[in-house]
């Protein structure tokens, strides 16, 4: 199955911010395209005033799931895919997301989102999980690659390839997470542009970018440090190969001050921009080509 389209409301998201109660007013003065709040920490009966308000302006709110658990061997809960569905259609949202990880099994919850081993064994039991999910949501769902400390042994398949073919098989769109794709090359030895020339691209819903820190030789993917220029470079090779919807900053912990805030979402803007215009120059300078004369 192809990956769908994106339609008019996700193909021009913009740049964004994950909302957080702590932040909520900074959010709001930041005047951000667009917003992504984790979903399990949002009751749908009584939504937070800054997120009323910021629907009141016309800012898409996107629910971000992380308990779908879609990597476990059991299918996604029910209950669990109920509470996005009904947080999708309080924030009259274009999309949902979550990870391809998984958080329990067995009935034991790990409170960590957990790396998939890439096999084709585990690929399939993510497919049927995100096949129930799409079922069961009034909105189209994108998965987020995660960050990893440790690998799992006997991969079959590279980080692109899973993700290929698991778009390929379901049509889901991607949520790129950019930063987690740095964290997995120091970590694992994975190589992040690799990656990106094996994904389809065109699926990408929008990407994710945040910062972290290095300890004793492991990259921790934090939340709560500045955006690295490692990652602000795979971003642009992004927007080097695609037009790229929408960019968030996720920021978790160590909130800094508003204009922080404000030149982390600025640089976002220009590697965008930057990389934007050097990859339609390079397709008009292709279409010239293909036009000219042998």
């Amino acid at each position: 199955m192809a990956a769908p389209g994106l339609d008019q409301a996700t193909a021009a998201l913009g740049v964004g911010i994950g909302w957080r109660a702590e932040i909520d007013l900074s959010v709001e003065r930041l005047g951000v395209d667009f917003v992504e709040v984790v979903a399990e920490n949002v009751c749908t009966d009584h939504l937070p005033d800054s997120l009323r308000e910021l629907r009141s302006r016309g800012v898409p709110v996107l629910p971000h799931g992380v308990s779908l658990s879609l990597g476990s061997a059991e299918p996604p809960e029910p209950a669990r895919l109920d509470r996005l569905a009904a947080c999708a259609q309080a924030l009259d949202a274009p999309l949902v997301s979550e990870h391809i990880a998984f958080v329990r099994a067995g009935g034991l919850e790990a409170g960590h989102l957990l790396p998939v081993p890439r096999t084709r064994e585990a690929l399939a039991v993510v497919v049927a999980n995100v096949r129930a999910a799409q079922d069961a949501l009034p909105v189209p769902l994108a998965v987020e690659n995660v960050a990893a400390v440790l690998g799992w042994p006997d991969d079959e398949l590279t980080d692109g390839q899973f993700l290929a073919e698991l778009v390929g098989r379901t049509g889901v769109r991607l949520l790129l997470d950019v930063a987690n794709l740095y964290t997995n090359q120091v970590n694992l030895g994975l190589d992040p542009v690799a990656a990106l020339d094996e994904l389809p691209l065109e699926a990408v819903g929008y990407v994710h970018v945040a910062g972290g820190v290095r300890r004793d030789g492991v990259w921790h993917d934090t939340h709560a440090h500045p955006v690295p220029p490692a990652v602000f470079d795979l971003l642009a090779a992004v927007c080097e190969r695609v037009r790229v919807p929408g960019v968030l900053l996720e920021r978790d912990d160590a909130y800094p001050s508003d204009a922080a805030l404000a030149a982390e979402l600025a640089a976002i803007r220009r590697v965008v921009q930057n990389a934007g215009a050097q990859n339609a120059g390079a397709q008009n300078a292709g279409a010239q080509n293909a036009g000219a004369p042998p």
